[in-house]
């Protein structure tokens, strides 16, 4: 598989340099960071200076503000590593940004900071780099708008889904797309996000069973996390799982997304669901699949409020009855539409029509593994997979 050198970020970060905001760039190690800033210096737009702070001569000419005097475009690699990185950045920002565009890039996330009070707020626009997904690599990745119909006109891309969903959407094994380099890859990933990531930012007195809550999570995919009920397995603390578990999600290692709740119906529970940036790693074929297209939506998801600004949020429904569906997107707190997860069952959820009639929802899918579906029945579209990712981004 050809992967694009061209990532769906591209235009909008280079929009807003143009305008004279830094561009923050965070996702999970090996996501493509460097690749999309290197590539962005290689189109020559500006003269660029690339400095990484995990470099020991870059980290010295970063630490002395010692910058190139013919580049115009600062890419940081790794900043968020300085202890007082906000404070450095914002202090080169104000004194150099009539002589410099910058980029920084990091692999945990760099939004903790949104917060009112914020010393870097109004300079600059923050990007989550995702994955490649199924409508990326087919040059199809485009910006839905809230409330709009979904497109599915283009051609499902069953042979694109298959290697997608077995090798997931991190650039080199995808391209790979190889069993041992696959194995061989998990395991230095999970190590050096361990080693190199986790104990650099943060003190841990227990990284072995750490490591060990990040074995039993892939088995886990799709259901009901309780931090309890892994504090009870691990025998810790309830603040250390709990720790533990925002640690792995600030690394993007895991997202969780959490039930939806209005006066119309109220949730059961508050316990999120727990899914992995990297599905290749789910074993189990069912948990994968609804892995993959949690990841697709959360991309969806994270790109329109990242370059559009629109308050949107990935969830899931469930009642009192414990009637479920597996996602719903919601737009300022209203359903957009809702989609339910199945294998091969072509005959609509229950559910899915119940939380369509009572929440009003605009639009339902039921999104299955089996290729070339696409049907209409009692107001839900049941859809194949390969056909459905590609009209997402």
């Amino acid at each position: 598989m050809e992967i694009l050198k061209s990532r769906y970020l591209e235009n909008y970060i280079l929009s807003d340099l143009n305008d004279e905001k830094m561009v923050f760039v965070g996702g999970p190690r090996q996501v493509g960071k460097t690749t999309l800033a290197t590539e962005l210096i290689a189109k020559r737009l500006y003269p660029a200076a690339y400095l990484n702070w995990d470099n020991r001569e870059d980290r010295k000419k970063i630490s002395l503000s010692q910058w190139p005097a013919d580049a115009k475009l600062l890419v940081l690699d790794e900043l968020h590593k300085y202890k007082k990185w906000k404070t450095f950045i914002k202090g080169e920002y104000d004194k150099l940004k009539h002589n410099f565009k910058f980029i920084l890039t990091g692999s945990a996330r760099m939004d903790t900071f949104r917060s009112g009070g914020d010393s870097l707020q109004g300079r600059y626009h923050y990007y989550r780099l995702h994955p490649f997904s199924l409508a990326e690599i087919n040059e199809h990745c485009s910006l839905l708008t809230p409330f709009q119909e979904l497109s599915f006109d283009y051609s499902p891309d069953k042979s694109g889904f298959e290697q997608l969903e077995r090798f997931g959407g991190f650039p080199e094994p995808l391209i790979k797309a190889e069993e041992r380099f696959i194995r061989r890859w998990h395991n230095e990933k999970i190590e050096r996000m361990f080693r190199e990531d986790i104990q650099e930012m943060a003190i841990i007195n227990d990284l072995a069973n750490m490591k060990l809550l990040a074995d039993l999570l892939p088995e886990r995919v799709g259901s009901l996390l309780s931090t309890n009920a892994l504090r009870e397995d691990l025998e810790v603390s309830f603040k250390a799982a709990k720790r533990w578990l925002d640690l792995l999600e600030s690394f993007n290692y895991l997202f969780r997304i959490y039930p939806y709740s209005t006066n119309v119906i109220r949730s059961l529970k508050k316990e999120p669901k727990m899914y992995l940036w990297d599905w290749s790693e789910v074993t189990d074929e069912s948990a994968r699949f609804e892995n993959i297209i949690a990841s697709h939506l959360l991309k969806l998801v994270q790109h329109l409020y990242d370059a559009e600004g629109y308050r949107v949020e990935l969830q899931f429904l469930r009642d009192l009855d414990k009637q479920e569906v597996d996602f719903c997107i919601t737009v300022d707190k209203k359903p957009w539409f809702a989609v339910e997860v199945k294998m091969q069952d072509v005959n609509p959820s229950k559910p899915l029509i119940r939380f369509k009639e009572k929440l009003e929802i605009p639009l339902s899918f039921q999104v299955v593994k089996k290729s070339g579906i696409d049907i209409l029945s009692n107001g839900v579209r049941v859809i194949s997979a390969d056909k459905f990712l590609m009209g997402l981004c």
